[in-house]
C-alpha cells in the first residue's frame, strides 16, 4: 500500500468529495491562493476554481457565519481554521448557530458543514496559539467532534464528516501535517463514533486520541520492555464517544490510564474517568488516572514546553502505578 503524508490524506478527502458533489466547497485563509497555510490545499484552487476554493480575510466570524449560512440553504461548505485558537472568534456562529440551529428550527433546517483546522501546541507559538479546544466543542449538544491520529484514519473521517448532515469539528495538528502513513487507493470512509484498538494488550488501557496517540504508544513500546502490555485505545471521535470500546477493553485489563493534551479541570479525560469508574467499578483493579497538560498556559520555552505537555515518562508513571509496579 502506498504511504502519503497526513496533508495529502486531507487534501484526497476534499477533492474527492467535491469531485462527487458540486455542493461541497472550501473556504478559509490563504486556501486558495497561498495553496494553505500548511500546504493542505495546495492544487485545489487549479482544480476547482475560485468559486469553491475561496480566500477570505481575517474575519473568522464572517466566514464561518457565512458558511452556516450556506449549509442551511443546500450547500456544503469545508471551513478552514489556521488554528482552532482563532475559532475563538467565530464561536457564536459554531455554538450558537452551526450546533443549535436543527433543534431550534425543529428539524426544519439542518447545517451539514465542517471545521477544520489544527488544534493544540505546534511547539514555541505562545500560549495564545497553543491551546486544545477539543473538550470545548464536545460539551456542545449538536456537534460532532473528531480528532484523528494518521493518514488513514484522516482521509476516511474526513471524508464521513463531509458527507455527515451535522455539524462536524475536525481538528488536525500542524505538528502531523508531515507524517506519512498507509492510505489505499481506493475510496473509503470511517464511519463518526467508532474507536480503534491500535495495539493489542491484556494488563492495563491506554485511551488517546490525536497527536498525543504517538505519546500513548511510544509509552506502550517501553512497558513492554519491563513486561507490561498495554492496550491502545484511539478514540478518533471525542463527540460522540466510543464507550463500548474503552468497556471491553477495560474488562479484559481491569485498569486504565487516558492520556489527553488539554488541561485537567473540566478535560475529556475527566469525563472518561468518571464514566469508566461509574460503569465499570466492578472490572476495576485500581482507579482511572489522567496524564493531561500542566494546569498552566504553555510557555514559549522548549524546556518549559517539555516539562507541561503529556509524555512518554509521565504515562509510563501512570501505568506503573495502576499496575502497581515499582
Amino acid at each position: 500500500m502506498r504511504e502519503i503524508q497526513f496533508r495529502e490524506a486531507l487534501r484526497e478527502a476534499m477533492s474527492e468529495e467535491m469531485r462527487r458533489d458540486k455542493n461541497v466547497f472550501l473556504m478559509g485563509e490563504e486556501v486558495a491562493e497561498y495553496n494553505g497555510a500548511y500546504k493542505v490545499t495546495q492544487g485545489m484552487l487549479d482544480e476547482f476554481g475560485p468559486d469553491r476554493v475561496i480566500d477570505t480575510p481575517i474575519s473568522e466570524g464572517g466566514f464561518a457565519g457565512l458558511g452556516v449560512g450556506a449549509g442551511m440553504n443546500g450547500l456544503r461548505p469545508i471551513i478552514e481554521f489556521m488554528t482552532f485558537n482563532f475559532s475563538l472568534v467565530a464561536i457564536d456562529q459554531i455554538v450558537n448557530s452551526a450546533a443549535k440551529m436543527y433543534a431550534m428550527s425543529g428539524g426544519a433546517y439542518n447545517v451539514p458543514i465542517v471545521f477544520r483546522g489544527p488544534t493544540g501546541n505546534a511547539g514555541q507559538l505562545g500560549a495564545t496559539h497553543s491551546s486544545n479546544f477539543e473538550n470545548w466543542f464536545a460539551n456542545t449538544p449538536g456537534l460532532k467532534v473528531v480528532v484523528p491520529s494518521n493518514p488513514y484514519d484522516a482521509k476516511g473521517l474526513l471524508k464521513a464528516a463531509i458527507r455527515d448532515d451535522d455539524p462536524v469539528i475536525f481538528m488536525e495538528s500542524e505538528l502531523m501535517y508531515s507524517d506519512k502513513g498507509e492510505v489505499p487507493e481506493g475510496e473509503y470512509l470511517l464511519p463518526i463514533g467508532v474507536a480503534d484498538i491500535k495495539r493489542k494488550g491484556a494488563d492495563v488501557t491506554i485511551v488517546s486520541f490525536g497527536k498525543i496517540m504517538k505519546v500513548a504508544l511510544e509509552a506502550a513500546e517501553e512497558l513492554a520492555k519491563d513486561g507490561i502490555e498495554a492496550e491502545v485505545i484511539d478514540l478518533r471521535t471525542v463527540r460522540p464517544i466510543d464507550y463500548a470500546t474503552v468497556y471491553e477493553s477495560v474488562k479484559k485489563t481491569n485498569r486504565c490510564v487516558v492520556v489527553e493534551e488539554a488541561n485537567p479541570i473540566s478535560s475529556l479525560a475527566t469525563d472518561l474517568a468518571f464514566n469508566i469508574q461509574k460503569n465499570m467499578f466492578d472490572y476495576l483493579d485500581a482507579p482511572v488516572l489522567r496524564v493531561n497538560s500542566m494546569d498552566i498556559p504553555l510557555s514559549y520555552a522548549p524546556t518549559y514546553i517539555e516539562a507541561t505537555l503529556p509524555n512518554v515518562k509521565r504515562t509510563i508513571e501512570a501505568v506503573k502505578q495502576v499496575t502497581y509496579v515499582k
